[in-house]
């Protein structure tokens, strides 16, 4: 194939200080996952909790993470370690790929629970806290796959072909210079999109109660159907489809009911990234202005819808103000924002006391001062 290649593979992968073996993989897994805790960290710290309470968290988290991911990898795609030839030491070393995102978000949820938990912080707060980040990192993971030049997509002839080196040109079965789709660049673009949409859209529809994170799930997924479904690299199949395009489909269906079933019945809440818009919870951090102030101006969208009362209600529901910071304490525990009784009630359009209650009724400028700072934001 004649066709000038514009993105050429990495010609290393590992370097070398004195007999210490520096891995580009390595490298991208760490740095991605520095990344999340860092986002997570920041956007924790927004909703009203303790920032630092991430690093606790991703203490637990990340080893189990690790360990599910291999596993995932492992189980499917047994034949390199337990089939003809294969060696079962092999599936050890982690350095040279093969982590499976499903692996590490379903065992590294456990160890998020155990986090959480540890730092009373509600699940389904953490989750949204982290969503954006977990998109980040995820694109940051596939540059070891560049580096490692595996999990590539089929031959194709289109101007920005990936390169492989000669070897493993002819070990994926074609002739040297072929030119194959690089889908870690298509998932590492379509991750960093997700990351963007989640920040803005919960923002501007108030996900609360998970729903950041179940729409991270739907949007992956969605979009991993179709990378996946380029790869040519082994995998099992059921029914002619590869083992992680039904995944896929399972988990994102999985994360579009789990989204609607939120939204029907919790209603929009108190979204991570909004200024001031938790206080006082388990774990939490008071910004120092009783109802915890919901200070952001999209308080308005949210009080307009039914909660034009809210004054009343949030002083009759929720203990003059004081006790409207607690409805937030319990928004990712699926309370969605009941604050004593009366408070969730305030914002029947509105569908939670993030949005009446602890939006602070008064126009949310008594909130301001704790909360003024806006989000910034494999296999």
């Amino acid at each position: 194939m004649s066709c000038l290649a514009l993105l050429p593979s990495p010609t290393h992968g590992v370097w070398y200080i004195g007999p210490v073996p520096i891995r580009a993989y390595a490298l991208a897994m760490i740095s991605a996952m520095v990344i999340a805790a860092l986002i997570g960290a920041r956007r924790l710290n927004q909703a009203g909790y303790r920032g630092e309470a991430m690093w606790d968290i991703s203490v637990w988290a990340v080893p189990f993470g690790i360990v599910g991911a291999r596993a995932y990898h492992v189980v499917s795609s047994p034949d390199a370690y337990f089939g003809p030839g294969g060696d079962p030491w092999a599936a050890f070393a982690i350095w040279r790929g093969g982590l499976g995102i499903w692996g590490a978000i379903a065992l590294g949820a456990v160890g998020a629970l155990i986090g959480a938990r540890r730092n009373r912080i509600p699940f389904a707060a953490l989750a949204d806290a982290l969503a954006p980040g977990l998109a980040v990192a995820q694109a940051v993971g596939r540059l070891g796959n560049w580096f490692n030049q595996e999990l590539f997509g089929a031959p194709t002839t289109l101007p920005w072909g990936l390169q492989v080196s000669e070897a493993v040109t002819e070990a994926a079965g074609y002739p040297v210079g072929t030119l194959f789709h690089p889908t870690f660049l298509y998932e590492l673009l379509w991750d960093l999109a997700i990351a963007f949409v989640l920040v803005k859209a919960g923002r501007r529809w108030y996900w609360g109660h998970g729903q950041t994170f179940f729409a991270y799930m739907a949007m992956y997924c969605a979009g991993r159907v179709w990378i996946e479904a380029l790869r040519i690299d082994t995998a099992e199949h059921i029914l002619g489809l590869r083992l992680n395009v039904w995944t896929s489909i399972l988990v994102g269906l999985a994360g579009v009911g789990l989204f609607v079933y939120s939204r029907l019945r919790l209603g929009p809440g108190a979204p991570v990234g909004t200024a001031g818009d938790a206080a006082d919870g388990d774990g939490s951090v008071g910004d120092g202005d009783g109802a915890g102030g919901e200070a952001d101006g999209g308080a308005d969208d949210g009080a307009d819808d039914g909660a034009g009362d809210a004054d009343g209600a949030a002083d009759g529901g929720a203990d003059d103000g004081d006790g409207a910071g607690d409805a937030h304490g319990d928004a990712g525990d699926g309370a969605g924002g009941e604050a004593d009784g009366g408070a969730g009630d305030a914002g029947a359009g509105a569908g939670d006391a993030g949005d009446g209650a602890d939006g602070d009724a008064h126009g949310g400028a008594n909130g301001a001062a704790g909360g003024a700072g806006l989000q910034l934001t494999p296999e």
